[in-house]
């Protein structure tokens, strides 16, 4: 059976909600394919154990973009976010604590318990980054200019680049360390006090497998802070009714607009004739034919698995084979008797409804990562912990919580063809163990837990190598570059082919900005290749 459309996306995750929109709203006829049985992607709520509800990978909101928000009219529909009280918790090894937010001069306050210097510097340090943060604010709805689009892509570099040349040197130079160097380097040159760099470097790591060491994480660091929070720039909060409710209201918004969303869909094969993609083939055998298919998955699962390589350039191929992907993430959702009581901080209080950050100092991180490059996984990992169910009760049973742990540093592919299915008990017990460590009681706490090792957050979510940006942000795989040089202004090598997801500019998390700007681009060429398809 075929079935045809103007638009095919393949994946039903938040980018492609975003995409759809944006093209229902132009009058195009969208599919949204989907291969799980819910639409969301790993941005999704899910029970795990009876009664007890979360968001399933992707677990916390900032990033995404205000004027998707506003465009999709989230906030009519339900769209609901909490602001964190504060932002992190760090539980240090003297039994200490540091946190972080609450403003400036709270901030301030906490930061002269371990140096006087460090709280001096803090308003320096914000405005430096905030400088920088909305320099990519401003070029997150931008498609990168794209090389070997001639006199076009020297004018939007051009357009582009003003931004930075409008900058004064100082300025400039802050760009230049965030984008080159490494965490610990880019903090050195602010802070002097071990916790205050680690609450900072923290950002360095997530999603990222590397040390706060390696050349390029400070850039990791400013991708985790240009987002907001009801209009609060910088800010996190928890989205009411988990991750998932985001993507249940986009879903429903875009249904509403004529779009066809099919679960249990899996796309087999991209079809080509001629050098040009016209459709899918799903897994059942049906085929969908389209003007554009616009793939909401990362480069490696869409290039490597859904494509044959003859349809591709060689040289494509060939750079595909080395784009790398894999964050070292390991993602645990627990059912808790209790809240966890820390022994740097007894008793309940607003830490709980933090990041608690379970990584006390650079060199920790620093260890970790090196820890997982030689065994496989860390045995003193990195864990950032939120316990949503301290501001939303329909998540769990009263009295009762749930936690989102999100921890680094695990080895995509353990070393000595060791595999995760084998180790990812023991993994999930060295993780709650360090919990424990920092508020004993926890481990006995634990009714029931949910495990996603790297090969399980790839098999569950196409996350290729577990990686939850859909490639590592690096800079020679981020803006014009990501996924590949040419291909960055979201079409990919065949015409006809787009890509809307988190491997393309601006990278991961949820932002819904590669479902903008792709939707943007497939609604340029469309002058041609949409209304010829529909005949006008």
């Amino acid at each position: 059976m075929t079935k045809s459309c103007d638009a095919i996306i393949i994946g039903g995750g938040h980018n492609g909600l975003v995409c759809a929109f944006y093209l229902a709203r132009a009058g195009y006829k969208v599919r949204i394919l989907e291969r799980r049985d819910v639409v969301g992607g790993a941005a999704v709520t899910e029970e795990f154990h009876p009664g007890f509800r979360n968001s399933t990978a992707s677990y916390t909101v900032s990033l995404l973009n205000p004027k998707v928000i506003r465009d999709m009219k989230l906030e009519t529909h339900g769209y609901r976010v909490i602001e964190r009280p504060i932002s992190n918790f760090l539980p240090q090894p003297n039994g200490g604590y540091l946190k972080l937010g609450g403003g400036v001069a709270r901030t301030q306050a906490e930061f002269a318990r371990f140096s006087a210097r460090d709280a001096t510097a803090l308003p320096a340090y914000y405005d430096a980054l905030e400088v920088v943060a909305d320099m990519l604010r401003d070029l997150v709805l931008k498609c990168p200019p794209n090389v070997g689009d001639g006199i076009g892509m020297i004018v939007e570099a051009i357009r582009q680049g003003r931004r930075v040349a409008a900058l004064g040197i100082e300025q400039q130079r802050d760009v230049l360390d965030l984008f080159t160097k490494s965490a610990r380097s880019f903090l050195d040159s602010w802070f002097e006090s071990d916790a205050v760099k680690a609450a900072f470097g923290f950002d360095a790591v997530v999603g990222n497998y590397a040390s706060p060491d390696t050349p390029g994480s400070a850039y990791v660091l400013l991708h985790h802070v240009f987002g907001e929070v009801n209009g609060k720039k910088g800010a996190w909060g928890h989205a009411v009714g988990g991750m998932g409710a985001i993507t249940q209201i986009m879903a429903k918004v875009v249904q509403a607009m004529g779009v066809e969303i099919s679960l249990e869909a899996p796309v087999d094969r991209v079809l080509v004739d001629g050098k040009r993609a016209v459709g899918v083939r799903l897994a059942s055998g049906e085929a969908v034919m389209g003007g554009a298919v616009i793939a909401n998955v990362g480069p490696k699962l869409l290039y490597e698995q859904m494509m044959d390589a003859a349809d591709l350039p060689a040289d494509f191929v060939k750079r595909i084979k080395t784009f790398k992907a894999g964050s070292g993430t390991f993602r645990m959702n627990v059912a808790l008797s209790a809240l966890p009581d820390f022994t740097c901080l007894p008793g309940v209080g607003e830490h709980h409804q933090s990041g608690i950050i379970l990584a006390p100092t650079l060199d920790y991180m620093d260890r970790a990562f090196m820890d997982a490059k030689r065994d496989g996984w860390s045995k003193a990992p990195i864990v950032e912990m939120l316990i949503p169910s301290t501001i939303d009760d329909s998540l769990a049973p009263e009295g009762c919580h749930v936690a989102s742990l999100f921890c680094q540093q695990f080895a995509p592919d353990l070393p000595g063809g060791r595999s995760w299915d084998d180790e990812r008990e023991a993994a999930a017990d060295c993780i709650i163990a360090t919990v424990d460590a920092a508020a004993p009681g926890f481990a006995q706490s634990v009714i029931a837990r949910q495990i996603h090792s790297p090969l399980d957050l790839e098999r569950k979510f196409g996350l290729v190598g577990g990686d939850i940006m859909h490639g590592n942000l690096t800079l020679d795989q981020m803006w014009a570059a990501r996924p590949v040089l040419g291909h960055g202004a979201y079409r990919g090598p065949v015409k006809g082919l787009y890509m809307c997801g988190a491997g393309t500019h601006p990278g991961g998390g949820v932002t819904g900005a590669p479902g903008h700007n792709a939707a943007r681009e497939v609604l340029k060429d469309g002058a041609v290749l949409g209304r010829l398809w529909r005949g006008r």
